[in-house]
């Protein structure tokens, strides 16, 4: 039974680590992206309005629903 907890235990602490490394890397590619395209466009801070980060923060919802739905497959 020892060996089902730790085995249990350390599948979960892999997908832990391995899916904050990969949000980590998207993250920081979107950040830089965002960046460089406002380099691109003007000198200066993006402007983001509040209606541009509510449907970025609904699709960022939407995104972890799905990845979440595959952990029940």
């Amino acid at each position: 039974m020892s060996n089902v907890v730790t085995s249990d235990a350390n599948w979960k602490t892999k997908v832990l680590m391995v899916g904050t490394a990969v949000g980590a890397a998207i993250g920081f590619g979107t950040a830089y992206l965002m960046v460089k395209t406002a380099e691109e466009d003007h000198s200066g801070p993006p402007q983001i309005t509040t209606g541009d980060a509510l449907k970025a923060g609904i699709s960022v919802i939407g995104v972890m629903r799905a990845v979440a739905s595959l952990g029940g497959k």
